[in-house]
């Protein structure tokens, strides 16, 4: 080992003696700053405005894809290479080769001793990042450390991969500027080929491993992976092994084939220890975030936790769905890589893929091919995308094997347990698709507990919890291309008719804008649900507070007559923007970030809410109106061509009204829940689904929000993290000012003056 040391140690004198060593120090100190100094500095002006910063300052400079870890892994591409391109070459071309063969000096020695000059000259890079590093450490709240000495080992590793491979090039060629473009093409290969052959099963996991992009991603997330640390040291040590078996060929003039065998030996092995590596039941995980960001909630470890057995997660792919591509061989590392923070829980999860193809609801696909069947348009499909048309079922084939008409035969994935419960594990029709670990833990969650039930009350024209129509509730309780839906986020729902007594499972009942009132029978079976402790949801509406009155009355609660109106320039004046009170802040976590959000409740068309608290109820208004030029209407009803104005003789006030509240009491073991809302059209299907200019409304919020607290905080799963403390920086725009210099300028002259002095001091000796 010694003598691997000296040989590093020339070749570092060797290497500082030329001026690329220099020049890229240079250019790389004046990278970081010029990058880190945007970022760093925008958190300082918006500081000193007077914004709240919020958490994950030490992520956002360094970690994140604006962050200088991110960037300058892309430079490394093209730095290292320079470096690397004379270790051999130089050697060779000179003829000095001969005097190490000469020498007693291995093969091994030679390339580790090399190796070991380009690992210092990587901590080199590495302290001018950790220059940067302290200065955040001194100047960010509460920095995270540990995240950023997971970076800077990514990057290091990273590094040291490029340096292997620059090494073995070099030992091929004597011309240094070959030797750097082979490198080039290698690292290319290595980064590039994640995407190559993925069609083809066996192949697919080799190349996917061979992939040398976003390996080191993954500490500077800071999450420690065996699987990638594994595959940073078999690259390197692959690398090396092929220089070494370069030289030996040389030395001992061995035949190619023996040359070549030895090569695929080695390559063989390593691959096959990668493979071994990457295996769920193999990799370990440190997860050195403050919040454990890259790791599943306590939430979702518990219910991991009681999921005993084998698990199956099939994924059904209709090539007639708009989302087949999805589900696609060549996608099948990417998707199966979804549910790694679930595999690390469960090594044992199965994932399989099934093919068909079958009727869908593809509005582009009717476009594109309108007078085709279904079969020649699979025929289309499969020729415009080179697959096999033999790997997808046919639509008989496929209904023996599952039903999926339920699901629209969409993209959808069932999750079966060993003991034989199963769930459907959807995709959503958003920006994100995918669902993301609040749906995947309820999915989970409904195999091993029994869920929330909410039942939706029918026979008196209450909005209708099935139909697709503008004013009823399908999408808030049973559409399944609706990430918030009830039966999304871990609810069992069902109609309910009080024609009968409410069964005993039934945990929350809705009651939402009925236009007839309840019999009597109906009214006793609704109160022997009320005495005994039921959660209700009751939704009432402008023109039927006679019919709805009767229900809350006995809660406390009365809707009053006439409807709240706000006259804007753009909108109806019977648009309500609600806001949620400090109460109902303090009550949900949901509620709360929708006020940090400055986002609004739209509700089109509301009566206002009194109470009273004599009735063992603890009343929390939840939401209420904006108490500018806003009043309770008790006139107008024609708000299309009528014009609202303020009649303060007939009792219209302008002030501030309740429009949504919840009711509590303790029952027993268990607390009695209970919320009224105003309005019953911000619930619709049609509110659901539209925007309006200017207006920040988030009605899923309510639904979210409404139903955690009614399932007593059960469901939707609660996924939240702690909030990172780095959210203040301790320095002022003056100071900043002074180190953006500094980082741009002064450290790479500097850097750049003592390059000189150093050339100057050596060429005089």
């Amino acid at each position: 080992m010694k003598t691997a040391f000296n040989i590093a140690r020339v070749e570092l004198q060797v290497l500082f003696y030329s001026p690329i060593a220099w020049f890229i120090l240079i250019m790389f100190t004046f990278q970081v700053g010029m990058f880190f100094c945007p970022t760093f500095g925008g958190f300082v002006t918006s500081q000193a405005i007077g914004n709240q910063l919020p958490g994950g300052l030490s992520y956002q400079a360094f970690a994140s894809r604006a962050g200088i870890f991110g960037i300058m892994q892309g430079y490394l591409y093209l730095y290292i290479p320079l470096i690397t391109m004379g270790l051999m070459s130089r050697e060779l071309g000179s003829g000095s080769i001969k005097l190490l063969y000469s020498s007693p000096v291995s093969n091994c020695q030679i390339i580790l001793g090399k190796f070991i000059s380009m690992m210092i000259y990587g901590l080199v890079l590495i302290g001018i990042l950790f220059c940067f590093v302290l200065f955040a450490a001194f100047t960010i709240k509460s920095f995270d450390f540990p995240l950023i000495l997971s970076g800077l080992l990514g990057v290091y590793l990273l590094i040291c991969a490029y340096a292997a491979v620059g090494l073995f090039m070099s030992s091929l060629t004597s011309y240094q500027v070959v030797a750097a473009m082979l490198t080039l093409a290698v690292l290319a290969v290595l980064n590039y080929v994640k995407g190559w052959w993925q069609d083809i099963d066996f192949v697919r996991d080799i190349t996917w491993w061979l992939a040398l992009s976003g390996r080191s991603d993954t500490f500077v997330n800071g999450l420690i992976c065996s699987e990638d640390f594994i595959y940073f040291l078999l690259v390197i040590t692959l690398f090396l092994m092929f220089a070494i078996i370069k030289l030996k060929a040389v030395r001992q003039k061995n035949s190619w084939i023996v040359t070549w065998g030895k090569y695929i030996g080695v390559f063989v092995l390593a691959v096959l220890l990668g493979y071994i590596s990457s295996r769920p039941k193999m990799m370990f995980y440190y997860d050195v975030t403050e919040t454990k960001m890259n790791t599943l909630t306590e939430n979702s470890q518990e219910i991991m936790a009681k999921m005993k057995g084998g698990l199956t997660i099939t994924t059904y792919v209709n090539l007639l769905d708009k989302h087949f591509r999805m589900g696609l061989p060549e996608e099948r590392n990417r998707d199966l890589s979804r549910f790694n923070r679930y595999t690390r829980f469960k090594p044992e999860i199965d994932l399989k893929y099934v093919y068909y193809y079958d009727k869908a609801d593809n509005k582009s696909l009717d476009d594109r091919y309108p007078t085709l069947t279904d079969r020649e348009r699979m025929i289309k499909i499969v020729n415009n995308y080179d697959l096999d048309s033999n790997m997808f079922l046919r639509p008989e084939e496929i209904r023996q094997v599952i039903d999926l008409s339920g699901e629209k035969n969409r993209f959808v994935r069932q999750v079966v347990r060993e003991s034989g419960e199963k769930t459907f594990l959807r995709v959503f029709d958003d920006a994100v698709v995918f669902p993301t670990e609040a749906e995947i833990t309820a999915a989970f969650k409904r195999l091993v507990m029994d869920l929330p039930t909410v039942g939706f009350l029918k026979g008196h024209g209450e909005r209708d919890c099935l139909k697709e129509g503008d004013r009823d509730y399908n999408i808030f309780a049973w559409s399944k291309t609706y990430r918030y839906a009830l039966i999304n986020s871990g609810f069992d729902v069902k109609e309910i008719s009080l024609n009968e007594e409410l069964p005993e499972k039934l945990d929350i009942l809705v009651i939402a804008d009925m236009k007839t009132p309840l019999s009597d029978n109906e009214m006793i079976r609704l109160n022997a649900y009320i005495e005994r402790g039921g959660n209700l949801l009751i939704v009432g509406e402008p023109r039927r507070q006679e019919v709805m009155n009767p229900l809350v009355e006995q809660l406390g609660v009365r809707f009053l007559p006439g409807q709240l109106v706000r006259p804007t320039e753009h909108f109806l004046p019977d648009l309500v923007l609600a806001k949620a009170t400090p109460e109902a802040n303090a009550m949900s976590y949901l509620f709360n970030s929708l006020s940090y959000a400055k986002g609004v409740i739209a509700m089109p068309g509301c009566t206002a809410l009194e109470y009273v608290d004599d009735k063992g109820y603890d009343v929390i208004p939840l939401f209420v109106s904006d108490s500018a030029r806003g009043w309770n209407e008790l006139q107008t009803v024609n708000f299309i061509d009528d014009k609202v104005e303020l009649n303060p003789e007939t009792g219209e006030v302008e002030r501030s009204y309740v429009t949504a509240l919840a009711l509590s009491r303790q029952f027993g073991e268990k607390r009695q829940k209970i919320v009224v809302l105003g309005d019953a059209d911000c619930l619709s299907n049609v509110e659901l689904s539209r925007g309006r200019a200017n207006v920040k409304a988030a009605n899923y919020i309510l639904i979210s929000g409404i139903f955690y607290w009614l399932s007593d905080e059960e469901v939707p799963i609660d996924v939240r993290r702690p909030p990172l403390p780095d959210d203040e920086v301790y320095i002022g725009e003056t100071a900043m000012e002074v180190f953006k210099i500094i980082f741009k300028w002064i450290l790479p002259i500097g850097l750049l003056i003592f390059t000189i002095f150093m050339w100057i001091r050596r060429r005089g000796k």
